[in-house]
């Protein structure tokens, strides 16, 4: 019981008897109203805690803005900008678009592999893969996986890159020969997936299926198909390594899906915001990102998944990357309104 649940009253008062009585019964009261106070306020303040620190023009770019990926040493980040048929490379230092790699057939995911300084991008009008070279990001090759190219992975200890594509199937990449040494083919279109740490496999959504794949990328065999229950439409996904969990976000109805790794078994269905792409993982601060076309941001505790605060944002602004190394949430903003195409840059602290 804290101060505030300390009833006063004249029976306390009459059965007080001393002034230092009275005297600590009204201490108490007060404690307890300062306490509710500051609750009240820590609340407030770790609202305002996710704020917008910037916003980064993208210059001449209409349309849909997909996927994005991150040099780490270079400090840039990867904006696919599919209404465009481009990449824009991004310095996030200077807050500034470097470059602009044009003739694109519809990017869609985008990958970098740090190892060989090759940029990975995935084009959905044709099924190529691209290749370009940095420093300067000169081409570099191309797979032709046949259909659909979207969704890139990179398996960096194992020097590999993974490519969801077509009516089904991931495409397994060596990066360092750049070509195709094995596949994984799925009973539907691959929407956004993960791969496990160190266990080869890869969760992967399949919303026409309406499930959720568990693959063996060594094997090249599904060994479960995880069924998703009455919600439909699940496109991003992120894996909870603190709890062994699988993240999922549905948009029919808008839900934030748990998933146990083990078996598959669904552990919470809570609400979130709506048209969402992307979902991430927030390790140091025990929280979950969701970016929502909607025009919000849900961040949840991940450990509860109770939802700790909503930030809006724009309509259409679903897709987002969490850097950890930068200790920040880069959301693609699309032209409208009379405000351009943009990257906000948005600072989770404490």
């Amino acid at each position: 019981m804290d101060g505030s649940d300390l009833p006063l009253n004249s029976d306390l008062y009459a059965c007080a008897g001393s002034r230092a009585v009275r005297a600590l019964l009204v201490a108490l009261a007060t404690v307890g109203i300062l306490i509710g106070a500051t609750r009240g306020a820590f609340a407030q303040s770790s609202e305002a805690a996710l704020r917008i620190e910037a916003k980064i023009p993208l210059g001449e770019v209409r349309g849909r803005i997909d996927h994005m990926a991150a040099d780490i040493n270079r400090r840039r980040l990867f904006v696919a900008e599919l209404g465009n048929n481009a990449v824009g490379i991004v310095d996030i230092g200077q807050g500034k678009v470097l470059q602009v790699l044009g003739s694109l057939k519809e990017p869609q995911g985008v990958g970098y592999l740090p190892s060989t300084d090759t940029l990975y991008v995935g084009n959905g009008a044709d099924g190529s893969l691209r290749l370009f070279q940095g420093p300067n990001y000169t081409a570099n090759g191309r797979i032709d996986l046949g259909d659909d190219a979207d969704n890139v992975r990179v398996d960096q200890p194992n020097q590999r890159v993974v490519v969801g594509y077509g009516a089904g199937a991931l495409a397994v990449i060596d990066g360092t020969k750049t070509n195709k040494i094995g596949e994984v083919r799925l009973p539907a279109h691959p929407e956004g997936f993960q791969l496990g740490t160190g266990t080869g496999l890869a969760y992967v959504n399949l919303p026409n299926a309406r499930g959720i794949a568990a693959a063996d990328l060594s094997s090249g065999k599904v060994i479960a198909i995880w069924p998703v229950g009455g919600a439909s439409a699940n496109f991003p996904m992120a894996l909870n390594g603190d709890s062994n969990q699988v993240l999922a976000v549905f948009r029919n109805p808008p839900k934030l899906g748990v998933f146990d790794k083990r078996d598959g078994s669904i552990v919470r269905m809570v609400d979130t915001c709506g048209d969402s792409d992307d979902v991430f993982m927030d390790a140091k601060r025990h929280r979950v990102y969701v970016s929502c076309g909607a025009g919000a941001i849900d961040i949840f505790d991940a450990r509860s998944y109770e939802r700790l605060f909503r930030l809006p944002t724009a309509s259409g602004a679903r897709t987002s990357l969490f850097v950890p190394e930068f200790d920040r949430l880069f959301l693609a903003v699309r032209a409208g309104g009379g405000s351009p195409a943009a990257i906000w840059v948005i600072d989770p602290a404490p």
